[in-house]
């Protein structure tokens, strides 16, 4: 994470992947590739053996901590802390006083746009037909419209956003959650989302495009995503941190019932919570 974001012009070579390559960049962007998908498929192999273990009741109230691993747990949310304490949260204080709040708007709308997909995907696995016409709607809108999604003009029509992914769709089909996990970057997080997050990678087309040689525009989105979240929850989370006895256990608690509210389609009356 850094506080100055600086963007230079780029080439993009869009190669799909299993076509012919020739030239020894895209023969070394394949290799990193296929080394990622190495460690992406056995962790959503060990996340679907953990959550298959899960139970039913999960899905329906966080009715106990469900946090075995808490000692583990702890410790990489303290670690996570004090990587905030010292890049995330001044980096994002340096977001917000260098960009203008109407460009931030346009780069959250522009991220948001890239996840239509994804969002669609689940929407039509969920049978939510409804929500998946008017995700495909919000898409073709701010796409044009929007200018890339640099505006949110399908809000504006009446097509309100709303987020699914795997995690969620699995809890649908009525896979537990499992235990509670805190992973640095990713946050606070269970079995099944992490298969959900590994399973939305496949979803996601920009996954199957070749960025020219240096593949660094992956790692930028990712990047300014998390960059962008942290500066709009400052306020949000400095405010649970001051408040609670036990930062771990609020942080714990409030990831679950945003994930419950998320689940059941925002039918469950939960306060105003920070976009984990």
């Amino acid at each position: 994470m850094v506080s100055e974001i600086k963007i230079r012009p780029i080439q993009l070579e869009f190669v799909v992947l299993g076509s012919p390559a020739s030239t020894p960049g895209v023969r070394s962007a394949k290799s990193q590739q296929m080394n990622v998908l190495k460690i992406i498929i056995p962790a959503l192999l060990i996340g679907f053996l953990l959550a298959g273990c899960a139970t039913q009741r999960a899905v329906n109230g966080p009715q106990d901590v469900n946090d075995p691993f808490e000692k583990f747990n702890r410790a990489m949310f303290n670690a996570t802390l004090a990587m905030d304490r010292v890049v995330l949260r001044p980096s994002a204080v340096a977001y917000r006083r260098a960009v203008p709040q109407s460009i931030r708007d346009s780069v959250r709308s522009f991220l948001n746009n890239l996840d239509t997909p994804i969002i669609l995907t689940n929407d039509v696995l969920q049978g939510e037909l409804g929500r998946a016409k008017t995700t495909f709607l919000r898409g073709a809108v701010n796409s044009t419209f929007g200018i890339g999604g640099l505006f949110d003009v399908a809000e504006k029509w009446g097509l309100p956003r709303h987020r699914e992914d795997f995690g969620q769709t699995l809890a649908i089909y009525g896979v537990g959650e499992g235990p509670y996990l805190f992973i640095p970057l990713i946050g606070p997080a269970n079995p099944r989302d992490l298969v959900g997050y590994g399973t939305d990678f496949f979803f996601d087309p920009l996954t199957y495009v070749q960025w020219g040689e240096e593949g660094y525009v992956p790692f930028a989105r990712f990047g300014i995503d998390l960059l962008d979240l942290r500066e709009r929850n400052i306020e949000t989370l400095d405010e649970i941190q001051k408040s609670s006895l036990d930062f771990y256990a609020s942080v714990r608690s409030l990831y679950r019932q945003s994930r419950i509210n998320e689940i059941n389609n925002g039918s469950t009356t939960v306060e105003d919570l920070p976009d984990f």
